[in-house]
């Protein structure tokens, strides 16, 4: 059995992410691993910014102390890890080989077609690219995973079976 030391999950604070950190957590408590977060804000150094770039950094801290602060109760260490650097691809990849990581844990947006093809897929790329294994977990059972239902989901007491994958 392959037992990882160190987990990775970089997050955008969305809800696919916050599945992906929800695995992350349960498999650093089954293990004994320490658990990375990460997240990465763009340098904005060629971009227009409404906003102080200060600001945008203490308030992604923030975001990443409230995301990783009920890990301080269980029986894994966590690493908070803000990074500026853009794309993100290279910062997690970079994260990922620097820290000894040996899985990557990671939600996806699940975009199709055109936004697909415009955007690209940040998990995507991390998986063809990373050090290590990748668990790529879909937006599109982010739900079931953070315990929030679905539109149109409907509960057990309505007697219907929903599976998924």
């Amino acid at each position: 059995m392959i037992v990882p030391n160190n987990i990775l999950v970089p997050t955008d604070f969305g809800e696919a992410a916050e599945a992906a950190l929800r695995y992350g957590r349960t498999l650093a408590a089954t293990f004994g691993a320490d658990l990375h977060v990460l997240h990465v804000i763009d340098n904005g150094f060629l971009q227009a910014r409404f906003a102080d770039p200060g600001t945008l950094e203490a308030v992604a801290r923030q975001e990443l102390q409230d995301r990783t602060a009920p890990d301080q109760a269980h029986r894994f260490h966590t690493h908070a890890v803000l990074e500026k650097l853009d794309p993100p691809l290279d910062a997690i990849t970079s994260y990922a080989k620097s820290a000894g990581i040996d899985l990557i844990v990671m939600g996806t947006h699940g975009r199709e077609g055109a936004a697909h093809a415009l955007m690209g897929s940040v998990a995507e790329r991390v998986v063809r690219t990373a050090p290590c294994p990748v668990l790529v977990i879909p937006a599109r059972i982010a739900h079931t995973i953070t315990g929030e239902p679905s539109p149109g989901h409907r509960s057990r007491d309505d007697r219907s079976v929903s599976t998924h994958c």
